[in-house]
């Protein structure tokens, strides 16, 4: 999955990896990170030495939630109307 900034230039992509996992890469193909699959459906985010930096949780409606490591809530993200995912910052 290839990841685009709001002007259309090309940041970075994110690549299926072992267990259901998925790797990050920068736009020069340096891994960043991976997420991995946590509890209920959760996912936990790692950077590129392994430290977790914070997880993902669906709300009630399909929506995920985003933490930072502390636990703080950072964002949210909304399914789109066509499938794909709007995301906001708090």
């Amino acid at each position: 999955m290839k990841h685009y900034d709001a002007d259309g230039n090309f940041i970075g992509e994110s690549r299926p990896g072992w267990l259901g996992s998925m790797e990050n890469y920068d736009a020069n193909g340096n891994k960043t990170g991976e997420s991995r699959p946590g509890w209920l459906g959760s996912m936990e985010n790692y950077d590129a030495n392994g430290n977790k930096i914070g997880e993902s949780r669906p709300d009630c409606f399909g929506n995920m939630n985003h933490y930072n490591e502390n636990g703080h809530k950072t964002g949210h993200s909304d399914k789109g109307i066509f499938g794909g995912w709007n995301h906001f910052d708090e």
